[in-house]
């Protein structure tokens, strides 16, 4: 049998898990890839620890298991590059510096396969990182990059060539889906469901990337560049995140059976792309409303087999390692077959404010008489219709009420705002909050 030869680039909870399970099933790996799979070497800084946690042999890390400083760290990879022994290398050292850029160029310039879970680089930085693979004839696994065990990239490159995706939304940050799931359920606010997601594991001490939308939006970039061709950089995708959610949106959302959820979003309209990250209302009739937790799922509508969802865990040590695992076999097995991204199509990238959606739109209001209809009567002069009306909530002076829409775009709402602040300066108490409803 054929050997291949791999190298993994850092031993933490994902290199790790790799490691791992290399190790425990290798030779089932090795019929599956049709060639035997062999883990030589692991660059790691603390390799006793690492070994211990993951229970592997020491003499499997550079440096014969002693801790590694950064230079010799350095010097062990800038060796595995240049060795003809490996075939192909595992990065999982994350981040999108220029160190790891580089460091992704000079192994595929080596004429190595790589794989890795880094969607910050590849949504950020991609574009010559596919292009040296093409160059050099070696290929690109990045299944690990967008939700973890859900095999939603090779659904896109494989399964679905027969068919054309006309739509794809999904949840794609478990962090945020926790978060959101608490303060439905527990009723929480925002930070006290942050301090609850970081104390049970599931959230970073610094979680901006996965409250603000920046993580979903990395994994929808890399979605679109599957599914439609084009490049997206994350400057032209419309991002929001959950960190202004309370729990006053919570109940908005049940007075029209509807849960929020942070939604990564793409359409393709009369060869138009529309697409954004953002908290939507989904209605309780679309499954993605009923998805709790950590947990994270993908709705895709094709033209001709419909709807499917893949759901399943977006992050952990084997559940992420099992997808760049099966990279690993899937490049064994039909290397010279694999296409690393789809031909660039000639299609525009449109501005999200002009895609119709049925809209929540929150109102903080002094408590006035007549302010409810003279706010419905400046949405309907911009043509928009409404569907309902909430009560409203007093509170002193103040008062807040929702209205929900009829489809219609971004940029009519925005204008009806416009109208109602010049008309009536003092009537709007802050920004009123829009949210699509999804259904």
């Amino acid at each position: 049998m054929d050997i291949l030869n791999i190298a993994i680039l850092g031993c933490g909870t994902v290199g790790g898990g790799v490691a791992q399970i290399i190790t425990e099933i290798n030779n089932e790996l090795s019929v599956r890839a049709r060639k035997k799979i062999v883990l030589k070497k692991i660059v790691e800084l603390c390799p006793a620890k690492a070994a211990e946690r993951f229970n592997l042999p020491l003499d499997l890390f550079c440096g014969g298991g002693n801790d590694l400083s950064a230079t010799e760290a350095n010097n062990y990879i800038r060796e595995i590059i240049s060795s003809k022994e490996i075939d192909l290398v595992v990065e999982t050292i994350g981040g999108k510096s220029d160190f790891v850029y580089n460091l992704c160029l000079d192994i595929l310039n080596s004429e190595k396969h790589l794989v890795t879970a880094n969607k910050a680089l590849l949504a950020e930085r991609g574009q010559t990182i596919f292009e040296t693979a093409e160059a050099k004839k070696v290929k690109i696994g990045f299944e690990a990059a967008v939700c973890g065990a859900i095999p939603i990239i090779k659904t896109i490159q494989e399964s679905f060539t027969g068919d054309k995706i006309l739509s794809i939304s999904g949840i794609m940050n478990g962090t945020s889906n926790y978060i959101l799931t608490q303060m439905q359920n527990g009723k929480l606010e925002f930070d006290e469901a942050l301090k609850l997601a970081q104390e049970s594991g599931y959230a970073e001490a610094n979680p901006l990337l996965d409250i603000n939308g920046g993580d979903a939006g990395h994994k929808l970039i890399l979605l679109i560049k599957l599914a439609y061709g084009i490049d997206v950089s994350k400057d032209d995708l419309s991002i929001s995140g959950i960190e202004n959610i309370t729990k006053e949106d919570i109940d908005f959302a049940n007075e029209i059976d509807a849960k929020i959820k942070l939604i990564c979003y793409a359409k393709k309209v009369n060869g138009d792309i529309y697409a954004t990250v953002r908290p939507m209302l989904v209605k309780n009739s679309n499954f993605l409303s009923e998805v709790s937790g950590a947990t994270n799922a993908v709705r895709i509508n094709n033209k001709y087999s419909g709807i499917h969802f893949l759901v399943g865990k977006g992050a952990g040590s084997t559940e992420t390692a099992m997808s760049i695992v099966s990279d690993i076999v899937f490049i064994t097995r039909y290397g010279d077959k694999i296409q690393n991204i789809p031909e660039k199509q000639e299609r525009n990238f449109a501005d999200a404010r002009q895609f119709v959606f049925p809209y929540l739109i929150t109102f903080h209001t002094g408590n006035i008489p007549g302010t409810t209809g003279f706010i419905a009567t400046a949405i309907g002069k911009q043509e928009i219709n409404i569907e309902t009306v909430s009560h409203n909530r007093h509170s002193g002076e103040k008062a807040m009420f929702s209205v929900a829409t009829m489809p219609c775009t971004l940029a009519q709402i925005e204008k009806a705002i416009e109208e109602i602040r010049s008309e009536k300066p003092g009537m709007l108490l802050s920004e009123p909050k829009i949210m699509p409803i999804l259904y």
